[in-house]
C-alpha cells in the first residue's frame, strides 16, 4: 500500500499543471544533476525546445533504438529541430516521470511514459528509460533506451 501512495503521490507531483505550465517537484535534497534532468523533463513537458536543448553541452552524445543503438553527436540546434518535429507530428506529446535514480557522482537513471496522440489520432504510451551523463552542470550524453516496436 505504502509504493501505491508514494507512486500516486510522485504521478501527482510530475504531472500537475500550474498557472500554464507542467511542473516537476523538484525537492531541495535532490544532487544538482537530479534536478538538471528534472528541469528537462518540466522543459520538455512546456514544448520549450530551446530551454530543453539549453541543459546539454554544445555537441552531446545520443544513443536512441531510432539510430540503431550507435553513438553520435547532436548539436543544439539539431535537437531543437528533432523536438520541434516530434511536437508537430504529436502536438500533446507528454513525458510522466516514473522515477529517478542518481547513480555515481555523473550519471542519473531515469524512466518514464512517454504518452500523446499520433496523427492517425491513436493514443499511444511507451516505456522509456534514458541514462544520462552530467558533467560541469551540463547534459554530455543522453543514451534512450525503449522498444522500438512499439513506436
Amino acid at each position: 500500500m505504502k509504493k501505491i501512495l508514494l507512486f500516486i503521490a510522485m504521478t501527482s507531483l510530475f504531472s500537475c499543471k500550474q498557472s500554464e505550465e507542467k511542473m516537476v517537484s523538484i525537492k531541495e535534497t535532490s544532487s544538482e544533476n537530479e534536478k538538471i534532468v528534472k528541469q528537462l523533463f518540466v522543459h520538455f513537458n512546456n514544448h520549450d525546445w530551446e530551454k530543453m536543448a539549453d541543459l546539454y553541452t554544445e555537441n552531446p552524445e545520443f544513443k536512441e533504438p531510432t539510430s540503431g543503438m550507435k553513438p553520435h553527436v547532436k548539436s543544439r540546434n539539431q535537437i531543437v529541430k528533432e523536438y520541434t518535429e516530434l511536437q508537430k507530428q504529436i502536438p500533446d506529446v507528454n513525458d510522466s516521470l516514473i522515477a529517478v535514480y542518481p547513480s555515481g557522482k555523473d550519471k542519473v537513471i531515469v524512466e518514464f511514459i512517454a504518452s500523446g496522440t499520433l496523427p492517425d489520432k491513436s493514443k499511444y504510451q511507451l516505456p522509456i528509460c534514458t541514462i544520462f551523463t552530467i558533467e560541469n552542470g551540463k547534459i554530455t550524453k543522453d543514451y534512450t533506451y525503449f522498444d522500438n516496436s512499439q513506436n
